[in-house]
């Protein structure tokens, strides 16, 4: 990828790779490595020039091409601020050299020389680079001690202005171009395709903006939604793209609004914008940001950041003193003193008995006599820093969500992986289909049924939906688990809210499970809370 401040719009782009120092006494043979240095020069021997008025690609220290021969990738070539010059394996006589430039973005496979036969490349993130794609076969055939090659190296994408306009501080993002790029060693061929919803990510801030887009037909203006910030916080259009060819350079500036807030103030604040009804009788509740944390030096409650965080390994130095932060409790430990031995959230024990709420095994429910004993009970600060406003849900209420209720898609839920971290995807009641496809849906599946890109998540979190990390559990100081499995706590003591227990109800998540049912109260869990629709 290009740096910003040294772009130069390669648009017109031939490249000469020649008069290469040739290695003496270099020559191949079976699984050996041969060295080439490549001067990268035009007609007229100075660097290639590429800027927004003119259009060229200046390379720069770091840059890196692929190299493929005889069906098989077989190194790269590295720019040392001169000229590239690297190590290729095996390359296959009397046959052209194949040269790939591919942005500079990693590829999603692992590269073996002599290997590998195909790979491929997302340029979503345009926020500090543009992803410049070229590609070219060597002028000359690869003769065994031989190390000086030419090509024509010519862009296989196109430079496109956006005009946008925001109210975030954030990137802004725009869906349904094609967003991917896939060599072909075997076949000597690279294609475009779009990965997801097709999102590529622009710099920050309002005015001009420049990207990379890969050919494509027309896409027409884009409905509210097909443009938005990466925080979420905002949502727009996107007007219209016309084809994108090969080389080209689309200068006429194509419109994105991203200024209508998506969180308007009728949804609470720290809350997700998406409805969940918990029961027969259609009351609804939306879920906090992300799971609840706690610092106890500072006597702080506050919700994650994002949906997909969680503390991890910390949770172990969980003490009346710590002053970093935790998100695995045992059950009912608030911090109001409703009763129980173990009402602090940095409380410890091996005895169930000792977080009875309200000092009893009789009493069934966090919200039992004064509620206190729910987490929810207290003021979040990044929840509207209020007291008895967020609440734990029920047994019942998980159940119903999970099981039983209805939506305009059918899918209640799916196992998932968001930026790579293991997970629930709840999806609430007025999930749009179309907007991320859903493998696997209502079924304990793998996580990796479904994984989602951050940008794609930005997307289908706008939507409403809801992600329970694998945040793992504490046994005493304990911890373990990460990203493989978690629990998440109830409210009820048992699954239908009956008798009387040393457990407690909650849900446990891991690959290709999910299981209702009671748990130790002793045991830290994760707690993700809602509060009731209006």
């Amino acid at each position: 990828m290009k740096k910003i401040s040294m772009i130069l719009m390669a648009f017109a782009l031939a490249m000469m790779m020649s008069q290469c120092k040739k290695n003496e006494g270099q020559t191949t043979s079976n699984d050996e490595v041969v060295t080439i240095t490549l001067d990268v020069k035009q007609n007229n021997g100075s660097k290639v020039v590429v800027n927004p008025n003119t259009g060229t690609v200046d390379f720069e220290t770091g840059d890196k091409i692929y190299v493929g021969s005889g069906g098989k990738y077989v190194g790269f070539l590295t720019h040392n601020g001169t000229n590239f010059s690297g190590n290729i394996t095996n390359p296959t006589e009397n046959q052209p050299l194949q040269f790939y430039f591919l942005g500079n973005v990693i590829p999603q496979e692992t590269l073996s020389a002599g290997t590998t036969e195909e790979c491929s490349v997302i340029i979503s993130d345009q926020t500090e680079h543009l992803p410049v794609i070229s590609c070219a076969a060597s002028i000359e055939n690869y003769v065994s001690g031989v190390t000086a090659y030419s090509a024509h190296l010519l862009n296989k994408c196109a430079l496109v202005k956006f005009n946008v306009t925001t109210a975030s501080e954030a990137a802004t993002c725009i869906i349904g171009m094609k967003n991917k790029v896939t060599v072909d060693f075997s076949g000597n061929t690279l294609t475009h395709s779009q990965e997801g919803n097709g999102i590529i990510t622009l710099p920050a801030g309002s005015g001009e903006k420049w990207a990379i887009l890969l050919p494509q037909e027309a896409v027409e203006t884009g409905e509210d939604g097909t443009a938005y910030s990466e925080d979420g916080a905002y949502t727009g259009t996107r007007g219209a793209v016309p084809a994108i060819t090969e080389n080209g350079y689309q200068t006429a500036g194509i419109e994105v609004n991203v200024t209508t807030e998506v969180n308007p103030s009728v949804v609470p604040v720290g809350a997700v914008n998406g409805k969940f009804t918990i029961n027969a009788g259609g009351d609804q509740v939306y879920f906090s940001q992300g799971n609840l944390q706690y610092q106890a030096s500072t006597n702080t409650w506050r919700f994650a950041t994002n949906q997909y965080d969680y503390i991890g390994d910390a949770n172990s130095n969980i003490s009346s003193s710590y002053n970093g932060w935790i998100d695995l409790f045992g059950w009912g430990t608030s911090g109001f003193n409703h009763g129980a031995i173990c009402y602090q959230p940095w409380s410890t024990s091996q005895t169930n008995s000792d977080y009875y709420a309200y000092g009893t095994s009789w009493y069934n429910n966090l919200y039992d006599q004064t509620g206190m004993a729910d987490w929810g009970y207290n003021s979040i600060s990044n929840g509207g820093n209020t007291i008895n406003t967020w609440r734990t849900l029920k047994s019942s209420e998980w159940l119903y969500i999970l099981d039983t209720r209805n939506t305009n898609s059918g899918i209640r839920f799916a196992m998932a992986q968001v930026d790579g971290m293991n997970g629930l995807l709840l999806l609430p009641d007025n999930w749009n289909s179309s907007i991320y496809s859903i493998s696997n849906a209502n079924v304990a599946a793998s996580f990796t049924s479904n994984i989602i890109t951050a940008s794609q998540w930005i997307v289908i979190q706008n939507a409403g939906a809801v992600f329970l990390p694998m945040a793992g559990s504490r046994n005493n100081v304990s911890s373990s688990g990460f990203n493989h499995y978690a629990t998440y706590w109830s409210s009820s003591v048992l699954m239908h809210n009956a008798g009387h227990s040393s457990n407690a109800a909650g849900i446990y998540i891991q690959n290709q499970l999910i299981q209702r049912d009671t748990y130790g109260r002793r045991y830290g869990s994760s707690v993700r809370l809602v509060q009731n629709c209006n």
